[in-house]
């Protein structure tokens, strides 16, 4: 069994959801929602498949159209057995700089919950890495993964220390990856997590195109590759990582 752990399935990602999750057959996804539209998809998409998990957040970049009352549904609604993490959250200085301060206000404030909770918590870092650290070391001993991770490896060793887990996508695939292949190679296997970040990232040969969250698989093999092991080694280490990350055991 393979777990995508981080991929969006909501109406605006996709025409039709149950196709695509038909496509993962047994495997499992954990859909993540960013605002409070997507939040509320997610509460229905993990009531409706029950191949799908969810994780319920407001990304930094949609603190601008969210509210107090935004963080207080994801609180009320964390109690749902299939809600399995608080994401995506963290920091974008990419797009969102102009509300670095609300950023942090609404980052903290979801690792609040995280810690009262006992929830994992699934983060978004971009062009933002040590803002990043130095606020999640303030929270060392939530359950923590970074999302579709960028960052180098002397970053990945500080995050290590954290006890951090990194998500690793399609961007493994592409020629252009060398700093995250270098990551990947000196990450141990027992702290990545596969995602594919669906319907953003396609990994080669699909690079450009919708991906969706059965191109998992591709990430695995890129990864095994790397590793210098088979793809079905990758697969079995990385759902029990899933799996204990995330409390999964919980949910079934």
């Amino acid at each position: 069994m393979m777990i995508d752990t981080h991929c969006h399935l909501c109406k605006e990602d996709y025409e039709n959801v149950e196709f695509i999750v038909n496509n993962m057959g047994h495997n499992k996804m954990i859909a993540a929602g960013v605002n409070d539209t997507t939040n509320q998809e997610v509460l229905e998409l993990i009531k409706e498949y029950p191949t799908v998990y969810g994780a319920i957040g407001i990304h930094p970049t949609e603190v601008g159209i969210s509210s107090q009352s935004s963080l207080e549904w994801i609180e009320d609604n964390l109690k749902e057995d299939k809600i399995v993490a608080i994401g995506e959250i963290g920091l974008d200085y990419h797009y969102g700089i102009e509300e670095k301060e609300k950023q942090m206000q609404f980052f903290k404030k979801q690792l609040d919950l995280a810690k009262k909770y006992n929830k994992p918590v699934v983060i978004h870092s971009r062009d933002a890495i040590e803002d990043t650290y130095n606020i999640m070391k303030e929270y060392r001993g939530i359950k923590m993964v970074l999302h579709c991770y960028s960052g180098s490896v002397e970053m990945a060793k500080r995050f290590l220390e954290l006890d951090v887990y990194f998500g690793v996508g399609g961007v493994l695939t592409f020629k252009n990856s060398r700093v995250l292949k270098d990551v990947v190679s000196f990450l141990p296997l027992d702290h990545i997590l596969l995602e594919t970040d669906s319907p953003y990232l396609a990994p080669e040969p699909f690079r450009g195109s919708k991906n969706e969250p059965k191109n998992v698989l591709l990430v695995a093999e890129a990864l095994a590759l790397i590793k210098g092991i088979s793809a079905e080694e990758v697969i079995d280490i990385t759902t029990k990582n899933a799996f204990s990350r995330f409390d999964l055991n919980k949910s079934l």
